[in-house]
């Protein structure tokens, strides 16, 4: 099977191949890329998930053009053969054929027609109660549809409801034989028992006079391999996507009415990034750069990582703090993913001790040789230092803090040069025993705070309770035009006799007795820095 053969080609081998093969459920264009990435051969345009996502019932209640226009968007998102759930095939032989004409247009590989009347119930709603179509009248609906295909290759599949109507394995095999002498591609054997009693018993007898595909969606637990063993053609993942993303969607719309805020959901969900990519966004891209070219910035993020971390005795003895383990994973490769998921790849980490150790792969790294009787201040200089493909804004964090993407968000959004975040539940961070660096800025923290501009006046672990505004995070963003001016500062900061072993916060405070005005964003969590074992067994939790 290549990809250059049509999709009805490819569809077609999927039917007659002799391994049991699997259709999963699609219901739009996002659904139908996501079961391509996945791995999947084809997909089942399932009636009941088409009306589901218009929000209404598996009744026909959806009009047939309404069921045509998302296939279209769906065959545009995947090169997957599609098999159409036709429901009954709107109508009698000449809605059948006008149907297989119009899905041949919009590139779907096949049709599925079931033997009831128009408009159908959904199979599992009172089943024995629902009429099937005379048999000769079902049958012209299979020669018209045939007749009207202009691809040998389109398929036609008939979905026997004999068993849902409880009319036994006699009347199935009896309306197989009919549809197969009328042209069908092959049968669809639909049963709404919690085992694989009928389909079987119909595969037995039937045999391999034409492929015969199932619906397990009942019978669930069934183990694969009988259907294997049993000879059956495909196995339909009928409805999961969908019924997957119910649960999630209920689950997160609970939580955002009950809690009013975003901040409890936004790292339990896909981030925007990956909607885009679904979307195609990168060949949009890849189109603007050819057609409507622009320079692209490329931000940048320096990791400070040099230190051993003595307080966390025997698990620095080979290696430093940044790649000790939480949950299998070291530190550093904790905020890597973090600043991956912001959409920042370009990252710098400053080694010190024992630099072989951290090797992570995917990364730029500059080393301090001289971590021991140095600072931060020195390492962030030596990360300034190294190309790293430099040209973008630039972000500075530390190699033992771990944090949601949440806050590289914060930073990215204001237009100011230099932009810092500060935990404003900073008291917590007070209880725990250790020193922070703390703020006092232009304002205090409350929600009138969201709407003006706050600026660091102050960063200093001394500052007193009364006035304290909070803690900082170790977070610095650094416009692109600003980064030339930050390596001006650090350089003439290191040349001073003090400055070997400066921190950032004295960084912070140059900056703004220079002059410059480096903008606070307040927040509460999100983050965790590791100085200690309980922190370590903190960061398990919190990762």
């Amino acid at each position: 099977m290549t990809a250059t053969e049509r999709r009805t080609t490819r569809f077609r081998r999927l039917l007659q191949g002799p391994e049991l093969e699997f259709l999963l459920e699609a219901h739009n264009g996002i659904s139908a890329r996501i079961a391509e990435e996945a791995g999947f051969r084809g997909l089942w345009a399932g009636g009941l998930c088409l009306s589901a996502q218009y929000g209404v019932r598996d009744s026909n209640e959806a009009s047939w053009t309404q069921v045509l226009e998302m296939l279209e968007f769906m065959a545009d998102a995947t090169t997957l053969p599609i098999l159409l759930d036709g429901d009954t095939g709107y109508g009698n032989f000449n809605n059948v054929r006008r149907l297989v004409r119009k899905l041949e247009e919009r590139g779907v590989a096949a049709v599925c027609i079931e033997d009831k009347l128009y408009p159908k119930t959904n199979s599992f709603i009172g089943g024995e109660r629902q009429q099937l179509a005379e048999i000769d009248e079902f049958c012209s609906r299979i020669r018209a549809g045939k007749d009207a295909q202009r691809d040998d290759d389109f398929c036609l599949i008939t979905r026997i409801e004999a068993f849902i109507a409880g009319w036994g394995l006699g009347e199935a095999l009896r309306r197989a034989e009919a549809y197969h002498a009328a042209g069908s591609d092959g049968i669809l054997i639909h049963s709404a028992l919690a085992t694989p009693r009928e389909v079987l018993a119909f595969k037995r007898e039937w045999g391999d006079r034409s492929p015969v595909l199932i619906v397990p969606t009942k019978y669930y637990s069934t183990p694969t391999d009988v259907f294997r063993e049993a000879g059956f053609s495909i196995a339909i993942w009928a409805n999961h996507l969908l019924r997957a993303a119910i649960p999630a969607m209920q689950a997160c719309a609970a939580t955002l009415a009950r809690e009013q805020t975003l901040l409890s959901v936004e790292d339990r969900i896909a981030p925007v990034a990956e909607i885009f990519r679904l979307q195609g966004a990168s060949e949009l891209e890849a189109a603007e750069e050819r057609y409507l070219p622009r320079r692209e910035r490329n931000d940048r993020a320096i990791v400070l990582a040099a230190s051993r971390g003595s307080a966390l005795g025997e698990l620095t003895a080979d290696r430093p703090k940044t790649m000790v383990e939480v949950r299998g994973q070291p530190l550093l490769a904790h905020i890597v993913t973090a600043y991956n998921a912001a959409g920042l790849k370009n990252l710098t980490v400053v080694r010190g001790y024992l630099p072989a150790a951290v090797a992570l792969p995917g990364l730029h790294y500059a080393d301090n040789a001289e971590y021991e009787d140095t600072g931060e201040l020195w390492s962030l200089a030596r990360g300034l230092e190294h190309p790293g493909e430099a040209g973008g804004d630039l972000y500075v964090s530390y190699g033992d803090v771990i944090f949601r993407r949440y806050i590289i968000d914060l930073l990215a959004e204001p237009a100011d040069d230099f932009v810092i975040v500060v935990d404003a539940d900073w008291r917590e961070s007070a209880n725990r025993g250790r020193g922070a660096d703390y703020v006092r800025c232009s304002e205090g923290h409350s929600r009138q705070a969201y709407y003006r501009e706050i600026w660091l006046e102050r960063c200093d672990p001394g500052i007193a309770e009364p006035e304290c505004h909070g803690e900082w995070m170790g977070f610095l963003r650094v416009r692109a035009g600003a980064v030339p001016r930050l390596g001006e500062l650090v350089a003439a900061m290191i040349a001073e006799p003090s400055g070997r072993r400066a921190g950032l916060s004295e960084l912070l405070n140059r900056m703004v007795a220079a002059g410059e005005k480096v903008r606070v964003i307040y927040t509460t969590g999100h983050w965790l820095d590791v100085d200690s074992v309980a922190d370590v067994l903190a960061a398990g939790r919190f990762a």
